[in-house]
């Protein structure tokens, strides 16, 4: 029988305050990254990815077999002057995000724009290719 507190369970009330607060934190200081929205319709699927602060020329796409993987990095450049910070939030270093894109992604036509900030690619889809079935004896 499960702990239950008013109705609620308490494993799950300090997972779901861990994982929105303390997580978000941890994970940020740890591995810096970007935010991306993944969709997609019937002729493509669209990875959009904010990047405030970056390059045009810091931003590296590749594409091996199904797996779109996009990095940056962002250099902390140091002031002649030293300042005393009291808190710093943006991160800096290198930054890759992988995504498993499927088997019917066409290689050959993916573009990627990136304008204020905003990352956009496009990889349009294409007819899977038919797999073959076969019907192996027993022997």
């Amino acid at each position: 029988m499960a702990l239950r507190l008013y109705g609620r369970d308490p494993l799950k009330m300090f997972e779901n305050v861990f994982n929105d607060t303390v997580s978000p934190f941890v994970t940020s200081m740890v591995a810096p990254s970007f935010k991306v929205d993944v969709s997609e319709d019937e002729q493509a699927i669209y990875i959009d990815a904010d990047m405030p602060g970056m390059n045009k020329e810091d931003v590296k796409i590749s594409m091996d077999e199904d797996v779109l993987t996009i990095s940056a990095e962002r250099t902390h450049e140091e002031e002649e002057k030293k300042k005393d910070y009291h808190r710093v939030e943006r991160s800096y270093g290198s930054m890759t995000r992988s995504f498993s894109l499927g088997e019917n992604v066409d290689l050959d036509n993916v573009d990627a724009t990136y304008e204020n900030g905003e990352l956009r690619v496009v990889v349009m889809k294409k007819e899977p290719t038919e797999k073959k079935a076969k019907e192996i004896t027993v022997k």
